[in-house]
């Protein structure tokens, strides 16, 4: 498996269980330098505004930056990671809290994308990733949910789900594809030309399977 970039990003409550293998990157996005440390784990680096978590820690590798900057901390985080040469990356506790900072951090998801990067999203119970021009294969349970990500996107195709797309046209007016369900076995989504977000429901004990399966 490859190498994982970790953002850990603020939130409420114990939200997951990250387990950083030899050759991962671990960056605490503000306020997740403090979820990191009731998880008992020391960050690799520390970015951002601080504005959230009220403080700068000490003894740690930090990357300060002003309260007033164009890049959200996730997403400062991300392009260092991209500039360390990583190319999967896991953000964590990245949904729930301020429906802005959800957004800004789903949008995160297709600047990987686009930038021949993996994301995968997770927080409150849901996971999510962005996939542009391509394929994604998920085992599970229970809810997922496809959205077209910006432009209309074309040849979409949802199998072994419960519900089925056959070369469907998918646009961001139309929910067509929320509300879908796993059956029995993996389901695989793919879009020819375009991005799709995909959120599927998952539990905090499930996070390192998810990340494997990536």
């Amino acid at each position: 498996m490859e190498r994982v970039c970790y953002v850990v990003c603020a939130w409420h409550g114990e939200d997951a269980v990250i387990r950083p293998a030899p050759g991962d990157f671990v960056i605490a996005a503000d306020g997740g330098y403090a979820a990191l440390s009731a998880l008992g784990i020391r960050p690799d680096l520390v970015v951002g505004d601080f504005d959230s978590l009220g403080y700068v820690p000490e003894g740690e590798d930090i990357e300060c930056h002003p309260v007033m900057k164009d890049d959200t901390d996730a997403m400062l985080a991300v392009r260092l990671g991209l500039e360390r040469g990583y190319r999967n990356f896991v953000l964590v506790g990245a949904i729930g809290g301020r429906l802005d900072h959800t957004i800004a951090n789903l949008q995160t998801l297709l600047f990987l994308a686009e930038h021949d990067a993996v994301g995968l999203l997770y927080g409150d119970g849901t996971a999510a990733t962005a996939v542009r021009n391509g394929s994604v294969t998920l085992t599970g349970s229970g809810v997922v949910s496809v959205f077209c990500f910006g432009p209309p996107a074309t040849g979409v195709y949802e199998r072994g789900l419960l519900y089925g797309l056959d070369n469907a046209t998918v646009t961001s007016a139309f929910p067509i594809g929320v509300s879908n369900e796993f059956t029995d076995g993996p389901g695989t989504i793919s879009v020819e030309d375009g991005a799709l977000l995909v959120l599927w429901s998952t539990d905090r004990e499930s996070l390192p399977d998810i990340v494997k399966m990536r």
